[in-house]
């Protein structure tokens, strides 16, 4: 398991929007390459963003499906990346101020990643989820210089 924390700029406001727009999901989700469609009622419970994983031309269409949403505090989604497996991934957000703490769990609850030690599939996802954060922040920031 892997849990990672990134403190935003932004607002708890203007993350949620971020992952209430499933269209952005592949400009901060490390991995995720495209997105095919997205349910009209994403983040609902039972809702999915259908995406692609990998780099072209080796690309795999997958999907993510919303288990639990508490808007603008907590999304619980099952990300399905065949053949790996299904990982939970619960997204909080802490509102620190005017900012955002943002706090990211995962761990493979299904597949074949699951018999990877859980240290060194924690190491794997620590990292990914570090850069996956740092996306998400930047989205929601939307600055105009760097």
């Amino acid at each position: 398991m892997s849990t990672v924390e990134h403190r935003s700029d932004a607002s708890p406001a203007a993350v949620w929007a971020v992952l209430a727009d499933g269209w952005t999901f592949g400009s901060w989700v490390v991995g995720a390459s495209r997105v095919r469609a997205v349910e009209p009622d994403w983040p609902a419970v039972g809702s999915r963003v259908h995406h692609s994983v990998g780099a072209w031309p080796a690309v795999l269409d997958d999907n993510t499906e919303a288990v639990e949403a508490a808007e603008g505090e907590r999304l619980v989604m099952l990300a399905r990346t065949r053949p790996v497996g299904q990982a939970r991934v619960e997204i909080t957000l802490v509102p620190d101020g005017e900012k955002t703490l943002i706090r990211m769990t995962e761990d493979f609850v299904s597949g074949p990643a699951t018999i990877v030690p859980s240290p060194v599939r924690g190491a794997a996802l620590t990292a990914r989820n570090t850069e996956t954060l740092r996306r998400l922040s930047f989205l929601a920031q939307r600055r105009t210089r760097p």
